[in-house]
């Protein structure tokens, strides 16, 4: 518990004291990677893989007085949260999936990152940005970030580059003002490929960030 309570207070800390800027296309602020770069050192040296339980998460939001979804309003707030998703994402290389009523959003790694790296590429702020409007305006789900990477190299560098680049998308969301307590990092490495790692194309798909959404329920 104490763990969980420290990588939550160490992200809302990231993201409270990083340096941003404005972008002068959408208005949004953005971190600098200066910033993130020490943000994800910070997140990275305390050894954290998993930033909160869900049973924690769902004690934490409810206590700050979010109300959870029962019933038939999860699959509406689901629905509309989905519609929503589609609608910003169109066109940006990132696609919607629905699955029961979880959302899961694949971010692949040539849109995010370059090689090697878990710096955010510039290009891609904008469509974080769009993400968090999202995210801020339904914010009754719970926020999964799982970071995956191709067979290339080690296992365990491939463990820690794939946590860090989900630690990277996380912090940057929560830094457009999406609540620390909502989300969890997740490091999957090499593991659960999408595709074949034999073949060049196969690799690309299996470097990537998803995002799984899920409802806040009581229970």
């Amino acid at each position: 518990m104490l763990k969980k309570s420290i990588a939550v207070a160490l992200v809302a800390g990231f993201a409270a004291g990083c340096v941003t800027s404005t972008d002068p296309y959408t208005g949004q602020q953005k971190i600098s990677n200066t910033a993130g770069g020490a943000g994800l050192g910070a997140l990275a040296g305390a050894g954290i893989g998993l930033l909160a339980g869900g049973d924690d998460r769902r004690n934490a939001l409810i206590g700050a007085g979010i109300g959870a979804l029962a019933g038939g309003a999860i699959g509406s707030y689901m629905d509309q949260q989905e519609s929503q998703l589609r609608g910003q994402l169109q066109g940006t290389g990132v696609s919607v999936t629905r699955q029961g009523d979880y959302i899961i959003l694949n971010m692949p790694s040539n849109i995010t990152f370059a090689t090697d790296s878990s710096t955010i590429q510039p290009a891609f702020y904008s469509t974080l940005n769009s993400v968090a409007l999202v995210l801020n305006k339904y914010n009754r789900t719970l926020v999964d970030v799982f970071g995956f990477t191709d067979s290339t190299g080690s296992p365990s560098y491939n463990m820690d580059l794939s946590q860090r680049r989900a630690s990277s998308v996380a912090s940057y969301l929560i830094s457009q003002g999406a609540a620390s307590q909502r989300f969890a990092v997740i490091g999957r490495g090499e593991s659960q490929p999408i595709a074949s790692n034999a073949t060049p194309e196969g690799r690309a798909q299996n470097r990537r960030v998803e995002i799984r959404l899920s409802p806040l329920t009581g229970a």
